[in-house]
């Protein structure tokens, strides 16, 4: 903005913190500061729109004709839920979600983060305990940082050191929830979830799976991946995120109808806070509906997710990646300093493929992000992943 040196002159700001100068120097010695950057201008490897539902005019102009069909002309929410908020849109989304998921019911939150933090905070009590994969999102830490509940966190996909924590704590009067994310949002693979719905099962604890990741991207429709194997009707709780294959704002949790009760009674993150739009609701109604017939859409994204892997196995790249058949690959590149000077040397040639740098992951692991999606052709691929090799060979 043209005016905002202006407006820093003239308003200078008051003494900054010592301690968090501190820590944003030592981001910056580390090569680690965040900035926000505009990448819409390049070809799209980073974005979590993995079925170009955000730029669907579609999905655009078939929101803008539900709300006048409804005759829903609030422009924004008005109030939380429980107060002024709860337009009438959202008991059809609810209901379409959970038709859709095959789930008793469904609840809306604002983001996907709210989702996991009201979840974690709320359900979990005193003296009952979590057991949650290392790699889990930072929403669902935050979350359990809230809880009254106790939690450990198993090695990433081990079973065996899940089970050896369950042996270790379980009692008469314990409730245990296991929580894991059903692709992992920055290495893209996958749990062996049958193995972990026996296990659940064999000790009578509660599963709690984000499907952040998964949505649009596996099963015929899209469902995620727990439809996919059938597992739905044993999973205590499923987050379905809609920011990323969805393509539009918001999240829901879907169980029982008790569990939506609770949740209504007891998550703070969805009680004080200003619910979602009418608008916003009617985009994740009418994303579902889109969802849900566009299967030409899910096969290109799979095709292209294919060819990713057969493209990268033919340039000997396949060492150098995390196994993963999802949307998501990461090519593990240690050190934040040439991650980033990677990454940037493609954002010069026109793709944007963002640089995972530590803390985000930890020391050793930064990796270089590679999102598919339906829209991006072969060609593209290929050629970001020849230019790729340059750098690294």
């Amino acid at each position: 903005m043209a005016f905002l040196p202006t407006l820093l002159f003239l308003y200078p700001m008051k003494r900054f913190p010592t301690a968090l100068t501190a820590k944003l120097d030592q981001r910056m010695r580390n090569n680690a500061l965040r900035k926000l950057t505009d990448a819409h201008a390049k070809i799209d490897f980073s974005s979590n729109d993995y079925l170009g539902f955000a730029k669907s005019t579609a999905i655009f102009h078939a929101t803008h004709q539900y709300l006048v069909a409804n005759d829903l002309k609030c422009n924004g929410a008005t109030g939380s839920r429980l107060l002024s908020g709860n337009h009438k849109v959202y008991e059809e989304a609810e209901n379409g979600i959970a038709a859709f998921h095959q789930s008793e019911s469904a609840l809306i939150f604002n983001s996907g983060y709210d989702a996991n933090v009201g979840f974690f905070s709320a359900v979990p009590q005193r003296g009952d305990l979590i057991l949650y994969d290392e790699l889990s999102h930072a929403s669902i830490r935050d979350g359990i940082q809230l809880s009254k509940a106790k939690a450990y966190k198993f090695q990433h996909n081990d079973l065996e050191d899940l089970e050896h924590l369950i042996l270790r704590f379980k009692t008469e009067s314990t409730e245990i929830y296991i929580v894991t994310e059903s692709v992992f949002s920055m290495d893209g693979d996958t749990p062996n979830i049958q193995e972990l719905v026996l296990l659940c099962e064999k000790y009578d604890c509660f599963l709690v799976i984000d499907e952040a990741h998964a949505l649009g991207v596996f099963g015929d429709k899209g469902a995620g991946l727990i439809q996919t194997q059938q597992l739905q009707n044993r999973i205590f709780a499923r987050i379905m995120t809609f920011g990323k294959g969805l393509g539009c704002h918001g999240a829901a949790i879907v169980g029982s109808e008790q569990l939506k009760q609770f949740l209504v009674n007891f998550s703070r993150s969805l009680i004080y806070t200003t619910g979602l739009s009418p608008h916003a609701v009617a985009t994740i109604l009418t994303a579902y509906q889109y969802l849900d017939r566009e299967s030409q859409v899910l096969a290109q994204l799979r095709e292209n997710i294919s060819y990713f892997n057969q493209e990268k196995n033919l340039l000997g790249l396949k060492p150098m990646f995390v196994r993963s058949k999802s949307a998501i690959q990461s090519a593990i590149i240690p050190g934040n300093d040439r991650v980033k000077t990677i990454a940037s040397q493609l954002q010069q040639r026109g793709f944007e493929v963002k640089a995972i740098l530590s803390p985000t992951v930890p020391e050793g692991q930064e990796r270089l992000r590679f999102c598919l999606h339906s829209y991006n052709s072969r060609d593209e691929i290929s050629e970001v992943l020849a230019l790729f090799c340059t750098f690294v060979f």
